[in-house]
C-alpha cells in the first residue's frame, strides 16, 4: 500500500486535475461528503467544488496553502475500489482528516495497471483550526502500517538478512541491493543506516557489512551476456524508467543508478537471480546505456563529428580519426564505418578526404625538403592536393647518415655495381626530369643524387676488361651436352632491371594504418 502526500495549493487545484480526468472517462468522482447542498440535486462543477472549499478554508486565513491532496494506491488489483475506500476511511482518521463535517471528495482512476484513488480535503478542520500536518509523509507510513498490521522493523531485518547472501565487494554495491528493495541507505560516523518510510529502520556498525565483501564478480561471460540484453532493451525503451521497468520484468535485475536524477554518473546491476552485483561500467558505459537514439542517428551522430574533424583538420588521418572515435566504439575502414557490430558507407566526399590525408601522410613521412622531392613523391602516391603537404625545413639524421652510407657505395671501387648494390641496401633508383633520386621506401628516405654531387656514371653498367671478359667466358662455357652459347648476363645484374618498369615498393607494403590494413600504391 502506498499514500503519496502530493503539493498543496491556494485554489485547490486538485479538482480540476481530477475533473480533468474525468471527463476523458478514465476517472470517477465515487464519494462527495459535507458539501452542503452540492451533489443532492445536480451534479456539481468543477468551479462550484472549488468554491466551496475555498470559502471552508477561510475560516483560517493564516493557511496559505489549504489543499490537501493524497493517492493511495495497493499492489495491482488486489483490493477492489471499495476494500480501498474503506481503508482510504481509517487511513484520513488516523491522518486528523476524518472528523465530522470536513468536506471530502474521492476519485477512482482508471489509467494505471493498480486500484488507487484520490482524495481531496482541507487542512481546516471544522471548527477552523489548523489539522496537525508535522512529519506529515513519515506519519502516513506509520498509520498504513497500523492498518494493514506491517512490522516494518521486521520486514527490514529480514530484507537485510537477504541481501547479505548477495556477492557484493564495497558498501555501494551492498547499498544497491538495498535500494533495489525500495529502501535509503547511508553511512554515517562508522555506522550504516537503513531508511524506509521516512524513518530509520535499522542501524548497524559498517564493519558488520565490511566482513562480507567478497571479491569482485568477473564472469566475463555474463557481462557480456548483459551487454547485449541492455542494449537491445535501450533501443526498445523510450527512457530509463522504461528500460529498468523491462529489466525487471522479463530478467529480475534492477538497475539502480547514482547521482542526480535525471544527470546519473553511474549504476549497478543487482541480479537478483543470481544474487550477484555488477558495476554497470564494466558491462555498457552509462552515457552509452542512457542514449536512446535509433541505430541510423548514432550513424549520423559519428558522421557529422567526422565531418567537424575534417573541418578542423583539412589533413587528418584514418589513424588520428580512429583515436578520437574509438570510445564511441567506431571505426572506419575503405570507406566505410562500423559501428556496433553494423557498417554503412561513409559519404563520398569524406571517404576521399581520408584517402588523400593518408597518401599525403606517407608523403610527409619521408619530411621532403625540397618542391622537387614533395612532387615526386606525390607523384608516386598520387597526391593531387601537393599545397597540403609540408615541405621539411631541415634534414634529419637519418638522412645524413643514408647519404654518407651511399657515398660509401659509390666511392668503392671494388663495387663492380652500383646500382645493385644500392637495392640490397633497400634503395631504388628513379630518374625524373634532369635529376636523379634514390628512394628507400622501408626507411622512408628520398635523396637527390643529382643535388647531391653524387657521380651518376657508377650507376651505369661497368665495362669488363678483356682479361676478365676471356676467363668469365672460361667459367661459364657449357659442360653439359646441350650445345650452343651460353648466355651471358651482366655481372651486376642490373641490364634487366633497367629495362624493367619502376615500382613502388618491391613486395614491401608500406601504407600500414591503424587498422593493420595496408594499401598498395600502384
Amino acid at each position: 500500500m502506498i499514500a503519496t502526500i502530493l503539493p498543496g495549493s491556494t485554489n485547490f487545484h486538485a479538482v480540476g486535475y481530477n475533473e480533468h480526468k474525468v471527463s476523458k472517462g478514465v476517472a470517477r468522482l465515487i464519494e462527495i461528503q459535507n458539501f452542503g447542498s452540492l451533489g443532492i440535486f445536480h451534479k456539481p462543477t468543477q468551479s462550484e467544488l472549488v468554491g466551496y472549499l475555498q470559502k471552508y478554508s477561510s475560516q483560517n486565513s493564516r493557511i496559505r496553502k489549504p489543499q490537501f491532496h493524497v493517492a493511495i494506491s495497493c499492489k495491482g488489483h488486489e483490493m477492489s475500489e471499495d476494500e480501498l475506500l474503506d481503508f482510504v476511511h481509517q487511513y484520513l482518521k488516523e491522518m486528523g482528516y476524518g472528523e465530522s463535517g470536513q468536506p471530502l471528495l474521492v476519485y477512482s482512476h482508471y489509467d494505471t495497471e493498480n486500484t488507487h484513488l484520490h482524495i481531496i480535503t482541507s487542512r481546516v478542520a471544522s471548527d477552523g483550526r489548523k489539522i496537525q500536518h508535522s512529519h506529515e509523509r513519515r506519519r502516513s507510513q506509520e498509520v498504513i502500517d497500523r492498518i494493514i498490521g506491517n512490522d516494518r522493523k521486521k520486514k527490514t531485518e529480514n530484507d537485510i538478512d537477504a541481501a547479505k547472501q548477495y556477492t557484493f565487494s564495497s558498501f555501494a554495491q551492498f547499498k544497491a541491493i538495498m535500494v533495489s528493495m525500495g529502501y535509503e541507505v547511508y553511512q554515517k560516523d562508522g555506522n550504516v543506516f537503513v531508511r524506509h518510510g521516512g524513518k530509520v529502520q535499522k542501524e548497524m556498525p559498517f564493519s558488520e557489512i565490511e566482513s562480507l565483501f567478497k571479491s569482485g564478480y568477473r564472469e566475463r561471460t555474463r557481462c557480456r551476456q548483459l551487454r547485449s540484453i541492455l542494449k537491445k532493451y535501450r533501443d526498445v525503451s523510450s527512457n530509463k524508467e522504461e528500460l529498468q521497468k523491462e529489466l525487471k520484468t522479463k530478467f529480475g535485475i534492477d538497475i539502480v543508478f547514482f547521482g542526480k536524477k535525471d544527470a546519473p554518473y553511474g549504476y549497478m546491476l543487482v541480479d537478483h537471480t543470481n544474487r550477484t552485483v555488477i558495476n554497470g561500467a564494466r558491462v555498457l558505459a552509462v552515457g552509452e546505456l542512457l542514449d536512446f537514439a535509433t541505430p541510423e542517428e548514432r550513424f549520423n551522430r559519428i558522421e557529422d563529428y567526422i565531418d567537424r574533424l575534417l573541418t578542423l583538420n583539412p589533413k587528418i588521418t584514418q589513424s588520428e580519426i580512429y583515436s578520437k572515435i574509438r570510445k564511441q566504439r567506431a571505426y572506419i575502414k575503405k570507406g566505410i564505418i562500423y559501428f556496433d557490430g553494423q557498417s554503412r558507407p561513409l559519404k563520398p566526399f569524406m571517404a576521399e578526404a581520408i584517402d588523400r590525408n593518408n597518401r599525403i601522410a606517407m608523403v610527409e613521412m619521408f619530411n621532403p625538403a625540397t618542391e622537387a622531392e614533395r612532387d615526386l613523391l606525390c607523384k608516386i602516391f598520387k597526391v593531387s592536393r601537393k599545397d597540403l603537404v609540408d615541405i621539411s625545413p631541415e634534414r634529419t639524421h637519418y638522412y645524413t647518415d643514408a647519404v654518407n652510407r651511399l657515398r660509401e657505395i659509390f666511392n668503392d671501387e671494388n663495387v663492380s655495381s652500383v646500382r645493385s648494390r644500392l637495392h640490397e641496401e633497400g634503395f631504388t633508383i628513379r630518374h625524373e626530369e634532369e635529376a636523379t633520386y634514390a628512394i628507400n621506401f622501408k626507411q622512408h628516405i628520398i635523396i637527390n643524387l643529382t643535388e647531391e654531387n653524387f657521380n651518376l656514371e657508377r650507376l651505369k653498367k661497368q665495362p669488363m676488361k678483356q682479361i676478365g671478359r676471356h676467363k668469365y667466358l672460361q667459367s661459364t662455357r657449357p659442360t653439359s651436352r646441350f650445345s650452343g652459347k651460353a648466355k651471358l648476363h651482366d655481372a651486376g645484374g642490373g641490364s634487366h632491371s633497367e629495362k624493367r618498369e619502376w615500382e613502388v615498393g618491391h613486395n614491401v607494403n608500406y601504407d600500414v594504418f591503424d587498422d593493420n590494413h595496408s594499401m598498395k600504391i600502384n
